[in-house]
């Protein structure tokens, strides 16, 4: 198995996310109204059941109490409560796919009040709200039926790859960055503070017009 992770890894593989601790069987002994029950569980499991008893404000004694009456009486326990991890993390994850998503992301951007776009990693505009259009035509007035607004074009003062690596290493504050917008031969600058949209499917950036 472990020849088979090397090769993965040469081949261009990322490798599993798996280590020995994760595997590494753990014996606890779990205490609910008095009864106590011993059970044996990779550590992996452990760390997961503690989240999921967290998650349902309860307590891990409750939690394998509760497990043991879904269970068939037949059963085993320690099946049942890999089985009811694997649900509960496999449930957190479809979630989490729905919240971080472009759709999700684009109605955070019709929300906002302010102007403000999503910019892909190749610096393409994939999406803006009403208010930056706004910002747009305000700014950048063309003449009525003219289609030259199509060609919106955007510089930013920081490169997009700089700005992913500024994020990357400091998440909990936004990029500060001045823009360039154009359309044909005329010109608007403002400044930009800039965070990464909260997407899984692509690297994307949520632009947030703060000044100009």
């Amino acid at each position: 198995m472990r020849d088979e992770a090397v090769a993965a890894v040469r081949a261009g593989n990322p490798p599993l996310p798996l280590s020995a601790e994760d595997v590494e069987p753990e014996f606890r002994v779990v205490v609910r109204g008095g009864n106590r029950r011993g059970v044996r569980l990779e550590r992996f499991f452990w760390n997961t059941l503690k989240q999921f008893t967290q998650s349902r404000k309860s307590t891990l004694g409750q939690m394998v109490e509760d497990i043991s009456h879904v269970a068939p009486e037949t059963g085993n326990l320690t099946s049942a409560i890999r089985v009811a991890c694997t649900r509960w993390l496999t449930e957190e994850n479809a979630e989490l796919k729905k919240l971080a998503s472009l759709r999700k992301v684009n109605t955070l951007l019709l929300a906002c009040p302010s102007p403000a776009f999503t910019l892909s990693s190749s610096k393409k505009i994939l999406a803006f709200n009403p208010a930056f259009q706004l910002l747009v035509r305000r700014q950048l007035p063309m003449e009525q039926g003219n289609q030259g607004r199509l060609d919106l074009k955007l510089a930013l003062d920081l490169s997009v790859a700089d700005i992913f690596a500024r994020l990357a290493a400091d998440s909990d504050r936004p990029v500060m960055t001045g823009f360039v917008i154009g359309v044909a031969d005329r010109r608007h600058r403002g400044q930009l503070n800039v965070v990464r949209a909260p997407v899984s499917e692509a690297e994307v950036l949520l632009a947030f017009v703060s000044g100009g």
